[in-house]
């Protein structure tokens, strides 16, 4: 059994960059393997308008390069919707049909990246690449944007096109207050670049039955019969945040480096926010790496304090609860 404690990888700035790829969880996805929801027309648009786009950006090698024409200025397009509408499938199949060199990665991943590298080794990284692919845009942190805003500001004159998605809030769904005029807002000095699409739709983790929630200790025990002993990381919630306060966020992924699956036992209510936001990180990370995890203890709905989940970093908690209930359903089904 593997002692996550055991692990403490240290940030390596040069590591940061290397593999900004899909996922494990969206390796195989395609714009073919989507299905738009028939009632919601605004999934399937978002499809043909990301393709339309990826024809229009692309800077295509060839010819010689004293003829060769300058590079265009890079252009962007922005996705808003609800949790579970897709908008992750839809910017890995963008990343899957780019032509020349793009990279995916989280909003959280790139503050990471510019806060280690500094903005303006960060700029140079990424000065060749022809498609960046941002995925959870967040807008409630004022510093956090301001850098996204230069960053990509000094990024695409050069010819480095974007695409970036957002979480609408699901109790705004339906009230036309989506976050595209923040976004417009937020990048005024490149908002100009961008074209908004909304995507409407349910959260699809949820498949219009009740949320999942943690696993008793019967079910427990079932699940954990199925891992590979091996490879199976036990740990409690407690010693769990109490280790992520000690990992750079940054390296999360390689925490969980060579682990088949993870079991957290004994959840409960999270009142301090570093720990709450570090614990969301942390399970965003297993999602994405497509890990078997099972969880026992405190009810998801008492994990993250109200004032938490209706304040600043709302749609975090939410994103981690829609993913935990899904995670959760996965392992109940085997």
């Amino acid at each position: 059994m593997i002692d996550l404690t055991a692990r403490n990888p240290v940030p390596n700035p040069s590591d940061l960059t290397a593999e900004l790829v899909p996922s494990p969880r969206y390796r195989q996805v395609r714009f073919e393997t989507y299905h738009p929801n028939p009632d919601y027309p605004s999934q399937a648009a978002a499809r043909t308008a990301l393709q339309a786009f990826l024809k229009g950006a692309q800077v295509r090698p060839g010819g010689f390069r004293l003829f060769r024409r300058a590079k265009p200025e890079g252009r962007g397009l922005y996705l808003d919707g609800g949790f579970g509408v897709g908008k992750t499938h839809l910017l890995a199949s963008a990343w899957h049909a780019a032509q020349g060199t793009a990279a995916l990665m989280s909003f959280q991943d790139l503050m990471y990246i510019i806060g280690a590298l500094g903005m303006i080794r960060a700029v140079d990284a990424f000065r060749q690449h022809d498609l960046l692919l941002i995925d959870e845009f967040e807008l409630d942190d004022p510093g956090n944007t301001h850098m996204a805003n230069t960053f990509l500001g000094q990024l695409m004159p050069g010819g480095t096109s974007v695409i970036a998605t957002s979480n609408t809030e699901p109790g705004a769904l339906g009230q036309g207050r989506f976050n595209a005029t923040d976004f417009q807002r937020q990048i005024q000095g490149i908002a100009s670049r961008f074209d908004t699409w909304r995507i409407d739709g349910p959260d699809y983790r949820q498949r219009g039955v009740r949320p999942e929630d943690t696993l008793s200790a019967g079910e427990d025990a079932v699940w954990e019969a199925r891992q590979n002993p091996v490879t199976l990381a036990r740990i409690s919630h407690r010693d769990l945040s109490r280790h992520l306060l000690q990992v750079h966020p940054s390296r999360f992924a390689q925490l969980l480096h060579g682990v088949g699956a993870v079991g957290v036992t004994d959840l409960a209510a999270m009142p301090d926010q570093n720990v709450a936001l570090r614990f969301v990180h942390f399970i965003d990370k297993l999602y994405d790496l497509g890990l078997p995890a099972a969880f026992t203890g405190q009810s998801l709905g008492g994990l993250f304090i109200d004032t938490y989940r209706h304040g600043a970093y709302a749609k975090k908690y939410s994103r981690c609860l829609s993913r935990l209930s899904e995670v959760l359903k996965e392992a109940r089904v085997g």
